[in-house]
């Protein structure tokens, strides 16, 4: 009688040993999700110094797949200035005509060195922010770069209150066409927003926003060069849950073309890949 006694205690411990860990790992998941994942967290956005390397490669090809060309883009953002002003260093353009190969003779782009600016949606249409710029084609990857960057903020702060997990977000103050400042006009369609989830980076647990936006319009006359045709986009922001900072993100692009240049005689196609990456390193 005692063993069989002895026998139903070992089992009843064996079954708490099994049971115990599988309800505080349901209790550890469901404290996750009542803390992370039911909305984000009300804060404020942190104003301290904060500096990113942005990367943007453009590779161009005919529409046939055909490579013809690739441009890399490389520059220093930092934020939290004297102000909330924001201040571009060490812009660089390089190009190749080699698929396979380096990118070779990077060029500096004197006229962005310590461009200090107020980031706002203005500076997308505010010709005069960028008095100073040459008018050379070179110029328009710089300009990018500011378009770009603000971009991602927007989609990391501006509509931060109205996301929900895993449901779509439809932009509704961007959209219709504006002026991009000297260039030309765009045209936004729709632009979604999606939170969908947590990651961890940088050693700061992120919200991962997700963003895209489809048959935007592209209508540019630039010195010498005219353009026409659509782009799509899309790519994720990630935003720590405890200072609001961006730590990293990414953005695709696909544009196609119909381009018109001064002196020659037919206009020509061209399919252009954007990739760009945006790394916290201070």
């Amino acid at each position: 009688m005692k063993k069989k006694l002895n026998s139903v205690w070992t089992g009843l411990i064996l079954g708490l040993l099994i049971i115990v860990p599988f309800v505080a790992k349901g209790q550890s998941e469901k404290a996750v999700a009542k803390k992370y994942l039911r909305e984000l967290p009300k804060i404020e956005m942190s104003k301290t110094f904060q500096k990113y390397r942005m990367t943007a490669l453009y590779t161009n090809r005919d529409l046939y797949g055909n490579f013809t060309g690739k441009i890399l883009v490389t520059g220093d953002y930092t934020k939290g200035l004297p102000g909330d002003s924001a201040a571009w260093n060490n812009v660089s353009i390089a190009q190749s005509g080699e698929e396979d190969q380096p990118f070779k003779g990077e060029i500096k782009q004197d006229y962005m060195e310590n461009f200090k600016y107020l980031p706002s949606g203005k500076m997308v249409e505010e010709v005069g922010a960028f008095k100073n710029f040459p008018s050379s084609l070179e110029s328009v990857y710089a300009k990018n770069l500011v378009w770009d960057m603000l971009s991602f903020e927007i989609f990391a702060w501006n509509y931060w209150d109205s996301l929900k997990l895993n449901r779509t977000y439809i932009v509704p103050d961007i959209n219709g066409q504006f002026d991009i400042a000297g260039v030309g006009k765009y045209s936004h369609k729709k632009i979604f927003l999606c939170w969908n989830g947590i990651s961890e980076i940088n050693g700061e647990l992120c919200a991962v926003i997700d963003f895209d936006a489809i048959d935007n319009k592209i209508d540019f006359n630039m010195n010498q060069l005219k353009t026409k045709g659509t782009e799509q986009y899309w790519g994720t922001v990630l935003v720590s849950l405890k200072t609001k900072s961006i730590e990293h993100a990414i953005m695709y692009s696909g544009t196609i073309q119909e381009i018109e240049v001064t002196g020659m005689k037919d206009k020509f196609l061209v399919k252009t890949i954007r990739e760009l990456e945006v790394n916290r390193i201070q």
